[in-house]
C-alpha cells in the first residue's frame, strides 16, 4: 500500500456507502487475477477474428489487463483509497471551499465505454478542514471503477460528508458518455449533469452561490 493511500479509512468509507445503499455492486475482498483477465480478453479478441500474431495486437491482452487492474478500475480496491488526514479548523473558516473543474474519467458499467467530464466539489468547514488535493483524489478514486454517474456523484458526496463529519457538502458532475455518443442514439452533442447537495447547500442562496462559482 502506498503511503498516499489509507486502506483503513477506505474500509470505513465502504461500510458507510453500504449503509446508505450507494455502494457499487462488487466484492471488495476480491483480488483481481491479472493473468486471467489477460487470457479472457485474448479470447474475446480471437472470437472477433483478430490476428493476435500481428505486431500491433499481440500484446493488447496484457496491456488491457494491466490497465484494468492498475488504472481505470483501481477504485475497486479500497486499499487504494487516498489518505485524507483532516486538520482542526484553527482559522475558523466558515465560508465555502470549492474545488472546481476536477478531471473526472470513468467507465460506464453498462457498455464499458468512457465517461469523461469534470466535477465541482465544495464544503463549508465545521471543526475540520481537508487538503484541497484530497477532493481531487476522492473524485478520481470513485471514478476509477465501472459506474453510473448518479451513483458516482452520491459516493463522492457521502465520502466527503463522512470524512469531514458534516452534511455541508455539494457535488456537481458534468460528463459526456461515449455510450451515448458512439452507439445507440449516437448523439454527439449532449452531456449529463448530476448533483448532490446537503446541509447548508440545501438553502437556495448557498446552492445558487455554489452553482454560480462553479461555472465562472
Amino acid at each position: 500500500m502506498s503511503d498516499k493511500n489509507d486502506g483503513v479509512l477506505g474500509a470505513k468509507v465502504h461500510e458507510q456507502l453500504k449503509k446508505l445503499g450507494i455502494e457499487t455492486p462488487f466484492d471488495p475482498n476480491k483480488i483481481p487475477d491479472q493473468a486471467r483477465i489477460e487470457s479472457s480478453f485474448r479470447e474475446i479478441m480471437l472470437e472477433l477474428g483478430l490476428d493476435l500474431q500481428d505486431d500491433s495486437l499481440t500484446d493488447t491482452p496484457r496491456r488491457v489487463a494491466k490497465m484494468y487492474v492498475n488504472e481505470i478500475f483501481r477504485g475497486l480496491n479500497y486499499n487504494n483509497f487516498p489518505k485524507c488526514t483532516v486538520i482542526e479548523n484553527a482559522m475558523g473558516v466558515d465560508e465555502m471551499v470549492l474545488e472546481r473543474n476536477i478531471t473526472m474519467n470513468s467507465t460506464c458499467e453498462h457498455h464499458a465505454l468512457p465517461i469523461i467530464g469534470k466535477a465541482h466539489v465544495a464544503y463549508i468547514p465545521g471543526t475540520k478542514v481537508l487538503g484541497l488535493s484530497k477532493m481531487n483524489r476522492i473524485v478520481q478514486f470513485f471514478a476509477s471503477r465501472p459506474q453510473v454517474q448518479e451513483r458516482l456523484t452520491a459516493q463522492i458526496h457521502a465520502a466527503l460528508c463522512f470524512i469531514l463529519e458534516t452534511d455541508d457538502v455539494a457535488v456537481i458532475i458534468e460528463a459526456e458518455h461515449a455510450c451515448v455518443k458512439t452507439r445507440g442514439v449516437e448523439d454527439a452533442c449532449s452531456d449529463t449533469v448530476t448533483s448532490k447537495v446537503g446541509g447548508a447547500f440545501r438553502n437556495p442562496v448557498t446552492r445558487n452561490e455554489f452553482i454560480t462559482l462553479s461555472h465562472k
